[in-house]
């Protein structure tokens, strides 16, 4: 099973909050979920943004999870390094 990293959208009309999970690459947008390795609400303050659950990312990564451009960018700002790497 290949998995990804994705954000899935929560919240109201207008007032977006986004988890970060583990899923599947082939279900749903909005499908069930593996795991919930962080948290991103853009509405607020630029340091209370992002939460993440570094350890458990970490392990995802390792386990060959990919992430989604915009995970991929939300990880890479705040200190969370990951490569890029080529699926065949």
């Amino acid at each position: 099973m290949s998995t990804s990293m994705r954000l899935k959208r929560f919240g109201t009309k207008k007032r977006p909050d986004y988890r970060i999970v583990v899923m599947d690459s082939r279900a749903k947008a909005q499908g069930r979920t593996l795991d919930e390795v962080g948290q991103y609400h853009p509405l607020a303050e630029k340091d209370q943004q992002v939460i993440l659950k570094v350890e458990k990312i970490q392990d995802w990564l390792a386990k060959g999870a990919q992430p989604s451009d915009t995970v991929r960018a939300l990880l890479n700002k705040n200190g969370v390094t990951v490569t890029r790497t080529v699926q065949e």
